[in-house]
């Protein structure tokens, strides 16, 4: 069932939310969380998609807030909220509003949400796209528990992680740390049974991808050790090598959706590791909302490099000899 509200207010919201479910037959209110995704109007169907996808596991009451802020002189007398109140259907357990807002409304979207949230319930706020430099000190992300936000999909990704450390709260996240969790849990798996120290590590990745970063620091946070970050085509990390005393442990996954993984003393292995959907990676964080500790390491830490190699004596009296010419 889907209801339109033009020129509403959250109080007319949360009525016809009401009447959707009693319409729909259950009007008895069976979700765990509230999911505000802040976006904008070309990329809420993807994300109100992916977060569909998501409540199938999560049944939230998922609030879309899709801002139309206006000129600055016009905004006073364009001030309106639009809002699309959607049960049942492709929103199966859960709720869907969609809200428009508009004109200097659009500059304090806690006052329309707060009224809609749930009861007793976590609230969680992914921006898809463009992030707040301080999502717990946004009006929205002060709201929340778990606060999302996704490097990958900006246009300077490691600027972003930058502005994610600088200001890192409990309860922080960024879809570029959830993508590695395969990777992690399959290196610690690998380190556990070659039982050996490491020395150094490679990731091997296109350029600028915010999780081979992140994956590169996570290793100078736990390993202590230097990585060494290789480019290649993508997408996103490609390949992982441990090297160790005993020989080298790596990962390969150029493309597809299965891997490679070779642990000294045993035989190479093919196993699953897939590019994973947004709805998937949504679906992981809205299973934690405890801070997340090694992320908050991860993010904070500076990669280690590797030492610079010696030049030989060759190449020493070379570049002598250019200089001197």
């Amino acid at each position: 069932m889907s209801v339109e509200l033009t020129g509403t207010t959250s109080s007319r919201i949360n009525a016809a939310l009401v009447e959707a479910r009693r319409a729909a037959g259950s009007p008895a209110v069976g979700m765990v969380l509230t999911l505000v995704i802040v976006t904008d109007e070309e990329n809420a169907h993807d994300s109100l998609k992916a977060a569909r996808d998501a409540a199938r596991e999560h049944p939230s009451r998922i609030l879309v807030i899709i801002r139309r802020p206006g000129r600055a002189a016009a905004r006073r007398t364009e001030s309106r909220l639009d809002a699309e109140v959607r049960v049942g259907g492709d929103s199966g357990n859960g709720e869907t509003v969609l809200l428009r807002l508009r004109g200097e409304l659009a500059e304090h979207p806690d006052s329309v949400v707060l009224p809609l949230l749930l009861p007793d319930a976590p609230v969680v706020v992914w921006w898809p796209v463009e992030a707040p430099a301080d999502p717990a000190g946004d009006r929205l992300g002060a709201l929340a528990q778990r606060r999302i936000t996704d490097s990958y999909a900006v246009e300077q990704p490691l600027r972003e992680l930058a502005a994610r450390a600088a200001s890192y709260a409990p309860g922080d996240t960024d879809l570029a740390w959830t993508r590695l969790t395969p990777w992690r849990s399959m290196l610690a798996a690998a380190l556990d049974q070659a039982r050996t120290e490491v020395t150094s590590a490679v990731v091997e990745s296109e350029a600028d991808n915010p999780s081979a970063e992140l994956l590169a620091r996570w290793f100078t946070a736990r390993l202590g050790v230097p990585v060494e970050q290789a480019l290649s085509d993508g997408p996103v990390v490609t390949g992982v090598r441990l090297r160790t005393a005993g020989g080298e442990i790596h990962i390969d996954r150029p493309e597809g959706a299965v891997a490679t993984l070779a642990i000294p003393g045993q035989p190479t292995r093919t196993v699953a590791l897939k590019v994973r959907s947004t709805a998937d990676l949504i679906a992981e964080e809205l299973r934690r909302l405890d801070p997340d500790d090694a992320y908050a390491a991860a993010l904070r830490s500076t990669v280690r490099a590797p030492a610079a190699a010696p030049a030989s004596p060759v190449a020493v009296e070379q570049e002598v000899a250019e200089a001197a010419g």
